[in-house]
Protein backbone atom coordinates (compact mmCIF):
# COMPACT_ATOMS: atom_id res chain seq x y z
CA UNK A 1 0.00 0.00 0.00
CA UNK A 2 1.09 3.57 -0.63
CA UNK A 3 -0.62 6.66 -0.77
CA UNK A 4 -2.46 6.42 -3.50
CA UNK A 5 -3.64 2.77 -3.44
CA UNK A 6 -4.88 3.58 0.42
CA UNK A 7 -6.62 7.30 -0.73
CA UNK A 8 -8.89 5.58 -3.60
CA UNK A 9 -8.71 1.28 -1.81
CA UNK A 10 -7.20 0.60 -5.06
CA UNK A 11 -4.44 -2.44 -5.54
CA UNK A 12 -2.06 -0.39 -8.14
CA UNK A 13 -1.49 2.70 -8.29
CA UNK A 14 -2.02 2.93 -11.94
CA UNK A 15 -5.24 5.47 -12.64
CA UNK A 16 -6.49 5.63 -16.08
CA UNK A 17 -6.97 8.97 -17.87
CA UNK A 18 -10.51 10.46 -18.26
CA UNK A 19 -10.24 11.19 -22.05
CA UNK A 20 -12.70 12.28 -24.09
CA UNK A 21 -14.48 10.28 -26.54
CA UNK A 22 -12.06 7.52 -25.13
CA UNK A 23 -13.31 6.81 -21.29
CA UNK A 24 -16.75 5.47 -21.00
CA UNK A 25 -17.84 3.18 -18.49
CA UNK A 26 -16.55 -0.35 -20.04
CA UNK A 27 -12.81 1.69 -20.38
CA UNK A 28 -13.17 2.78 -16.82
CA UNK A 29 -15.09 -0.35 -15.18
CA UNK A 30 -12.53 -2.89 -16.79
CA UNK A 31 -9.45 -0.51 -15.02
CA UNK A 32 -11.18 -0.72 -11.90
CA UNK A 33 -11.58 -4.37 -12.36
CA UNK A 34 -8.04 -4.90 -12.87
CA UNK A 35 -6.76 -3.40 -9.68
CA UNK A 36 -6.50 0.26 -10.85
CA UNK A 37 -8.91 3.50 -11.06
CA UNK A 38 -11.03 3.83 -13.49
CA UNK A 39 -12.10 7.49 -14.89
CA UNK A 40 -15.59 8.35 -17.08
CA UNK A 41 -14.38 11.22 -19.29
CA UNK A 42 -17.10 13.48 -18.28
CA UNK A 43 -15.67 16.25 -20.89
CA UNK A 44 -17.11 14.70 -24.35
CA UNK A 45 -21.12 13.33 -22.52
CA UNK A 46 -24.00 15.48 -21.91
CA UNK A 47 -25.11 15.53 -18.67
CA UNK A 48 -27.72 12.30 -19.16
CA UNK A 49 -25.11 10.71 -21.08
CA UNK A 50 -22.60 10.69 -18.00
CA UNK A 51 -25.33 9.97 -15.59
CA UNK A 52 -26.27 6.61 -17.64
CA UNK A 53 -22.73 5.96 -18.06
CA UNK A 54 -22.46 6.69 -14.05
CA UNK A 55 -25.32 4.28 -13.20
CA UNK A 56 -24.03 1.48 -15.97
CA UNK A 57 -20.09 1.51 -14.19
CA UNK A 58 -21.69 0.91 -11.07
CA UNK A 59 -23.06 -2.08 -12.05
CA UNK A 60 -20.07 -3.46 -14.14
CA UNK A 61 -17.89 -3.32 -11.05
CA UNK A 62 -17.72 -3.08 -6.96
CA UNK A 63 -14.51 -1.74 -7.54
CA UNK A 64 -13.73 2.19 -6.80
CA UNK A 65 -13.74 4.00 -10.15
CA UNK A 66 -14.39 8.03 -10.42
CA UNK A 67 -15.22 11.02 -12.94
CA UNK A 68 -13.22 13.43 -14.69
CA UNK A 69 -14.99 17.00 -15.14
CA UNK A 70 -13.18 19.57 -17.08
CA UNK A 71 -14.57 22.69 -15.34
CA UNK A 72 -14.91 24.62 -17.99
CA UNK A 73 -17.92 22.71 -19.21
CA UNK A 74 -21.03 24.48 -20.10
CA UNK A 75 -23.18 22.51 -17.93
CA UNK A 76 -20.79 22.43 -14.91
CA UNK A 77 -23.44 22.85 -12.18
CA UNK A 78 -25.71 20.37 -13.65
CA UNK A 79 -22.52 17.75 -13.93
CA UNK A 80 -21.50 18.34 -10.04
CA UNK A 81 -24.82 17.62 -8.97
CA UNK A 82 -25.54 14.04 -11.04
CA UNK A 83 -22.06 13.35 -9.89
CA UNK A 84 -23.31 13.80 -6.20
CA UNK A 85 -26.89 12.50 -6.74
CA UNK A 86 -25.38 9.02 -8.28
CA UNK A 87 -23.12 8.67 -5.37
CA UNK A 88 -20.17 9.20 -6.97
CA UNK A 89 -16.94 9.33 -4.51
CA UNK A 90 -13.58 10.39 -6.59
CA UNK A 91 -13.92 13.42 -8.79
CA UNK A 92 -10.74 14.73 -10.84
CA UNK A 93 -11.20 18.05 -11.73
CA UNK A 94 -9.07 19.80 -14.70
CA UNK A 95 -8.59 22.95 -16.99
CA UNK A 96 -10.05 25.24 -14.51
CA UNK A 97 -9.83 26.92 -10.47
CA UNK A 98 -9.41 24.13 -8.18
CA UNK A 99 -11.13 26.60 -5.46
CA UNK A 100 -14.59 26.75 -7.68
CA UNK A 101 -15.52 22.92 -6.95
CA UNK A 102 -13.76 21.61 -4.29
CA UNK A 103 -15.16 22.47 -0.80
CA UNK A 104 -18.38 21.45 -2.61
CA UNK A 105 -17.27 18.54 -3.07
CA UNK A 106 -15.59 17.58 -0.50
CA UNK A 107 -18.46 18.57 1.91
CA UNK A 108 -20.60 16.12 0.04
CA UNK A 109 -17.94 13.21 1.11
CA UNK A 110 -16.31 12.89 -2.47
CA UNK A 111 -12.22 12.97 -2.59
CA UNK A 112 -10.84 15.30 -4.92
CA UNK A 113 -7.88 15.14 -7.26
CA UNK A 114 -7.03 18.35 -9.42
CA UNK A 115 -4.65 18.07 -12.68
CA UNK A 116 -1.83 20.45 -13.05
CA UNK A 117 0.62 21.18 -15.41
CA UNK A 118 3.15 23.50 -12.46
CA UNK A 119 4.19 23.06 -9.35
CA UNK A 120 2.60 26.81 -9.11
CA UNK A 121 -0.67 25.25 -10.01
CA UNK A 122 0.28 22.47 -7.47
CA UNK A 123 0.20 24.58 -4.70
CA UNK A 124 -2.65 26.73 -5.71
CA UNK A 125 -4.67 22.97 -5.94
CA UNK A 126 -3.29 21.82 -2.54
CA UNK A 127 -4.32 25.66 -1.23
CA UNK A 128 -8.00 24.94 -1.99
CA UNK A 129 -8.07 21.53 -0.26
CA UNK A 130 -7.96 18.90 -3.07
CA UNK A 131 -6.62 14.88 -1.53
CA UNK A 132 -3.87 14.62 -4.22
CA UNK A 133 -2.91 16.44 -7.55
CA UNK A 134 -1.86 14.92 -11.41
CA UNK A 135 1.04 16.23 -12.24
CA UNK A 136 1.44 16.25 -16.09
CA UNK A 137 4.34 16.56 -18.74
CA UNK A 138 3.60 17.92 -21.82
CA UNK A 139 4.32 14.82 -23.78
CA UNK A 140 0.47 13.92 -23.07
CA UNK A 141 -2.17 14.17 -25.40
CA UNK A 142 -5.33 16.08 -25.55
CA UNK A 143 -5.08 19.56 -23.77
CA UNK A 144 -1.90 20.57 -22.00
CA UNK A 145 0.08 22.96 -20.18
CA UNK A 146 1.15 26.48 -21.63
CA UNK A 147 4.71 26.11 -19.91
CA UNK A 148 5.55 22.68 -22.17
CA UNK A 149 7.43 21.36 -19.28
CA UNK A 150 8.28 17.54 -19.58
CA UNK A 151 7.42 14.98 -17.10
CA UNK A 152 10.77 14.12 -16.01
CA UNK A 153 11.51 17.94 -14.67
CA UNK A 154 7.52 18.17 -13.39
CA UNK A 155 7.66 15.72 -11.21
CA UNK A 156 10.21 16.67 -8.93
CA UNK A 157 9.85 20.25 -9.12
CA UNK A 158 6.20 19.56 -7.69
CA UNK A 159 7.55 17.26 -4.83
CA UNK A 160 9.57 20.13 -3.87
CA UNK A 161 6.70 22.24 -2.97
CA UNK A 162 3.75 20.17 -2.07
CA UNK A 163 2.89 17.96 0.69
CA UNK A 164 -0.04 15.69 -0.51
CA UNK A 165 0.01 12.56 -2.76
CA UNK A 166 1.35 13.47 -6.41
CA UNK A 167 0.13 11.01 -9.39
CA UNK A 168 2.97 11.37 -12.62
CA UNK A 169 0.90 12.08 -16.26
CA UNK A 170 2.25 12.33 -19.84
CA UNK A 171 4.30 9.88 -21.48
CA UNK A 172 3.75 6.78 -19.16
CA UNK A 173 2.19 3.48 -20.82
CA UNK A 174 4.90 1.25 -19.65
CA UNK A 175 6.04 -0.07 -16.04
CA UNK A 176 9.91 1.35 -16.89
CA UNK A 177 7.90 4.28 -17.02
CA UNK A 178 6.06 3.82 -13.62
CA UNK A 179 9.34 2.93 -11.65
CA UNK A 180 10.71 6.30 -13.01
CA UNK A 181 8.44 8.69 -11.89
CA UNK A 182 7.81 7.00 -8.60
CA UNK A 183 11.60 7.46 -8.30
CA UNK A 184 11.09 10.89 -9.40
CA UNK A 185 8.80 11.23 -6.38
CA UNK A 186 5.41 10.06 -8.00
CA UNK A 187 3.14 8.29 -5.68
CA UNK A 188 1.26 7.05 -8.66
CA UNK A 189 0.42 6.96 -12.37
CA UNK A 190 -2.35 8.22 -14.87
CA UNK A 191 -2.28 6.66 -17.81
CA UNK A 192 -4.19 7.70 -21.08
CA UNK A 193 -2.35 6.54 -24.07
CA UNK A 194 -2.13 2.99 -23.70
CA UNK A 195 -5.55 2.44 -22.50
CA UNK A 196 -6.78 4.71 -25.27
CA UNK A 197 -5.48 2.01 -27.35
CA UNK A 198 -7.34 -0.63 -25.55
CA UNK A 199 -10.62 -3.40 -26.17
CA UNK A 200 -12.59 -1.44 -23.93
CA UNK A 201 -11.99 2.10 -24.92
CA UNK A 202 -14.64 3.70 -26.14
CA UNK A 203 -12.40 5.39 -29.63
CA UNK A 204 -13.37 4.20 -32.96
CA UNK A 205 -11.17 1.50 -34.29
CA UNK A 206 -9.77 3.17 -36.96
CA UNK A 207 -8.28 5.46 -34.01
CA UNK A 208 -6.97 3.08 -32.05
CA UNK A 209 -5.05 1.81 -35.13
CA UNK A 210 -3.76 4.97 -35.60
CA UNK A 211 -1.94 4.90 -32.21
CA UNK A 212 -0.62 1.40 -32.85
CA UNK A 213 0.92 2.65 -36.12
CA UNK A 214 2.07 5.83 -34.79
CA UNK A 215 6.17 6.33 -34.25
CA UNK A 216 8.70 8.80 -32.99
CA UNK A 217 7.43 12.30 -34.11
CA UNK A 218 3.98 12.10 -35.45
CA UNK A 219 2.46 14.04 -33.08
CA UNK A 220 3.34 17.97 -32.57
CA UNK A 221 1.44 20.60 -29.68
CA UNK A 222 0.02 23.15 -31.64
CA UNK A 223 -3.24 25.40 -30.98
CA UNK A 224 -1.39 26.99 -28.47
CA UNK A 225 -3.44 30.57 -29.06
CA UNK A 226 -6.70 28.43 -28.35
CA UNK A 227 -5.89 25.76 -25.66
CA UNK A 228 -2.21 23.54 -26.56
CA UNK A 229 -3.37 20.39 -28.12
CA UNK A 230 -1.14 17.68 -28.68
CA UNK A 231 -2.69 15.98 -32.17
CA UNK A 232 -1.38 13.17 -34.58
CA UNK A 233 0.03 14.55 -37.76
CA UNK A 234 -2.70 14.10 -40.41
CA UNK A 235 -4.76 16.22 -42.69
CA UNK A 236 -6.37 18.41 -40.05
CA UNK A 237 -3.22 18.85 -38.62
CA UNK A 238 -1.42 20.05 -41.51
CA UNK A 239 -4.47 22.59 -42.56
CA UNK A 240 -3.48 24.11 -38.79
CA UNK A 241 -0.13 24.59 -40.30
CA UNK A 242 -1.14 25.72 -43.71
CA UNK A 243 -3.37 28.34 -41.46
CA UNK A 244 -0.39 29.28 -39.23
CA UNK A 245 2.10 30.08 -42.75
CA UNK A 246 -0.58 33.26 -43.01
CA UNK A 247 -0.36 34.70 -39.47
CA UNK A 248 -4.14 33.57 -38.57
CA UNK A 249 -6.06 35.89 -36.05
CA UNK A 250 -7.64 33.66 -32.81
CA UNK A 251 -10.73 33.67 -34.91
CA UNK A 252 -9.51 32.56 -37.79
CA UNK A 253 -7.97 29.02 -35.53
CA UNK A 254 -11.53 29.03 -33.97
CA UNK A 255 -13.47 28.91 -37.51
CA UNK A 256 -11.13 26.38 -39.03
CA UNK A 257 -11.18 24.06 -35.72
CA UNK A 258 -14.96 24.29 -36.25
CA UNK A 259 -17.22 22.19 -33.86
CA UNK A 260 -16.96 18.49 -32.80
CA UNK A 261 -13.65 17.61 -34.60
CA UNK A 262 -12.28 15.78 -31.46
CA UNK A 263 -15.49 13.53 -32.11
CA UNK A 264 -14.86 13.61 -35.46
CA UNK A 265 -11.48 11.70 -35.51
CA UNK A 266 -11.59 9.63 -32.45
CA UNK A 267 -15.19 8.59 -31.71
CA UNK A 268 -15.94 8.59 -35.67
CA UNK A 269 -12.63 6.93 -37.12
CA UNK A 270 -12.47 10.41 -39.85
CA UNK A 271 -8.48 10.26 -39.65
CA UNK A 272 -8.31 12.83 -42.36
CA UNK A 273 -10.73 15.65 -41.12
CA UNK A 274 -10.76 14.75 -37.47
CA UNK A 275 -8.77 16.27 -34.48
CA UNK A 276 -6.73 12.91 -33.27
CA UNK A 277 -5.59 13.48 -29.66
CA UNK A 278 -3.03 11.13 -28.15
CA UNK A 279 0.72 11.58 -26.24
CA UNK A 280 4.20 11.24 -27.93
CA UNK A 281 3.99 7.79 -25.42
CA UNK A 282 2.50 6.33 -28.72
CA UNK A 283 5.06 5.39 -30.65
CA UNK A 284 5.88 2.72 -27.47
CA UNK A 285 2.41 1.32 -28.17
CA UNK A 286 2.32 -1.90 -30.69
CA UNK A 287 -0.94 -3.21 -30.03
CA UNK A 288 -4.60 -2.94 -29.06
CA UNK A 289 -4.81 -5.20 -25.50
CA UNK A 290 -7.72 -5.87 -22.84
CA UNK A 291 -6.80 -3.76 -20.11
CA UNK A 292 -6.43 -6.62 -17.51
CA UNK A 293 -3.89 -7.46 -19.33
CA UNK A 294 -2.62 -3.71 -20.35
CA UNK A 295 -2.64 -3.43 -16.43
CA UNK A 296 -0.75 -6.75 -15.43
CA UNK A 297 1.92 -6.28 -18.35
CA UNK A 298 2.45 -2.40 -16.54
CA UNK A 299 2.96 -4.32 -13.01
CA UNK A 300 5.34 -7.26 -13.97
CA UNK A 301 7.74 -4.77 -15.77
CA UNK A 302 7.40 -2.60 -12.99
CA UNK A 303 8.66 -5.36 -10.91
CA UNK A 304 11.24 -6.23 -13.40
CA UNK A 305 12.92 -3.29 -13.58
CA UNK A 306 12.54 -2.56 -9.97
CA UNK A 307 14.52 -5.72 -9.70
CA UNK A 308 17.28 -4.98 -12.41
CA UNK A 309 17.80 -1.22 -11.31
CA UNK A 310 18.37 -3.21 -7.68
CA UNK A 311 21.85 -4.94 -8.76
CA UNK A 312 23.48 -1.73 -10.10
CA UNK A 313 26.46 -0.95 -8.30
CA UNK A 314 28.59 2.47 -8.93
Amino acid sequence: MNRITTLFNIKYPIIQGGMIWNSGYKLASAVSNAGGLGLIGAGSMYPDVLREHIQKCKKATDKPFGVNIPMLYPNIEEIMNIVVEEGVKIVFTSAGNPKTWTSFLKEKGITVVHVVSSSIFALKAQDAGVDAIVAEGFEAGGHNGRDETTTLTLIPMVKEKIQIPIIAAGGIATGRGMLAVMVLGADGVQVGSRFAASIESSAHNNFKQTIVNIKEGDTQLTLKELAPVRLVKNKFYNDVQALYEKCPSKEDLIELLGRARAKKGMFEGDLEEGELEIGQIAGLIHEILPVEQIVQEMIADFKAAREEKATFDF
